[in-house]
């Protein structure tokens, strides 16, 4: 709509749009929630929460996502393609989140969207590897693997949103990653940068109400977007072993489920207390540190992508210590803030200043 608007103008628009639209949007639709009665009742062990909470709070993500899309973002088949694939998860979600639709009819519309995609030309033809400049034609594989990719990567963001805060600011650092990778390293289709940074305005603008203590939750209509879109803009982008790499906390979380529920002779699908957030908890974290540890693994996993996508000893040099800056900080919050481990000391210093009065 706006098409003689330069690159950075665009990209600047799309975030304010997506984050000003999402922030405003989210208390009606908060209300909107509460009123068709689409409650997160904490019934099981496995959630973290102890009252009923609103979820679809992924509508007011989406409402500005899409404006912030149909106002900036270059019109073309793989775009309509993408639009038309998220309305489907996003109208699966929406059904999901009042009704609680079975696994497999969700893999089923999950399918159909990635199909979607492909019929409309996106499609992973190729893998390339920056470092050595080499390329993997995939030929008629790239069919099956972009619907196999798209598939993976909406349930993975979907499997990750466990903890208040946790699937925004996650979808949020990936995608950040990927836009810096691919405006510095990539030819990527400007569509792309611009999904990238809607999507980044969209979950800033709902984490004020999200993060612990949340007000609202995303549901299954916003974790499965995020998934949905991230997977598809890193295909438009071209950057797709950057996205591995990005995208390496929620795969990983979603794979060590997969591996941990069939070990134990349950169903992939059924939930459990496995994933990583319930691991830092177990280990005495808080909420909120344990979110701050996973943007912190997940800010990793972006760094590694610019990594593999950039060129130069420089970029080497940076993104390394940057890792090296990030891991102390996630040392930091586990060993020493922990409040397990704080009361530990605490404990351990009052026990022997007893034994020194007591030897007195």
């Amino acid at each position: 709509m706006f098409p003689n608007l330069n690159p950075w103008s665009a990209l600047s628009c799309a975030f304010l749009v997506a984050l000003l639209v999402c922030n405003r949007m989210t208390p009606p639709v908060k209300r909107f929630a509460e009123r068709i009665g689409a409650m997160d009742v904490p019934k099981d062990d496995r959630r973290v929460h102890d009252h009923p909470i609103p979820r679809m709070g992924g509508l007011a993500i989406i409402v500005g996502f899409f404006l912030a899309m149909l106002l900036f973002v270059p019109v073309s088949e793989k775009v309509y393609g993408i639009v038309i694939g998220a309305f489907i998860i996003a109208g699966m979600g929406f059904v999901d989140d009042i009704v609680s639709l079975r696994p497999i009819v969700k893999l089923v519309l999950q399918l159909f969207a990635a199909f979607v995609c492909v019929r409309f030309g996106l499609v992973i033809d190729a893998v390339s590897w920056p470092v050595t400049k080499t390329y993997l034609d995939l030929g008629w594989w790239g069919m099956p693997l972009t619907m196999l990719w798209i598939v993976l990567c909406t349930n993975a963001f979907n499997l990750i949103d466990g903890l208040d805060g946790l699937a925004a600011g996650v979808t949020a650092i990936c995608s950040f990653f990927l836009l810096v990778g691919s405006v510095l390293f990539s030819t990527a289709e400007p569509a792309a940068a611009i999904i990238l940074m809607a999507l980044i305005g969209a979950c800033l603008g709902f984490i004020p109400f999200n993060f612990n203590p949340a007000q609202i939750f995303m549901g299954d209509v916003g974790s499965q977007f995020l998934g949905f879109i991230l997977a598809t803009a890193s295909i438009l982008g071209l950057f797709k072993l950057q996205a591995v790499a990005a995208f390496a906390l929620p795969l990983a979380d979603t794979g060590f489920a997969v591996v941990r529920r069939l070990a134990h002779g349950q169903s992939p699908f059924q939930a459990d207390k496995g994933h990583f957030h319930h691991r830092l908890l177990a280990l005495g974290l808080s909420q909120k540190q344990t979110v701050l540890v996973l943007y912190g693994v997940a800010a990793i996993g972006g760094i590694l992508s610019l990594w593999i996508a950039g060129r130069g000893p420089l970029v080497r040099a940076l993104c390394i210590g940057a890792i090296v800056l990030t891991l102390i900080c996630i040392g930091i919050l586990i060993f020493i803030r922990n409040p397990r481990r704080a009361k530990a000391r605490e404990e351990r210093r009052k026990k022997r200043e007893a034994e020194k009065e007591n030897g007195k």
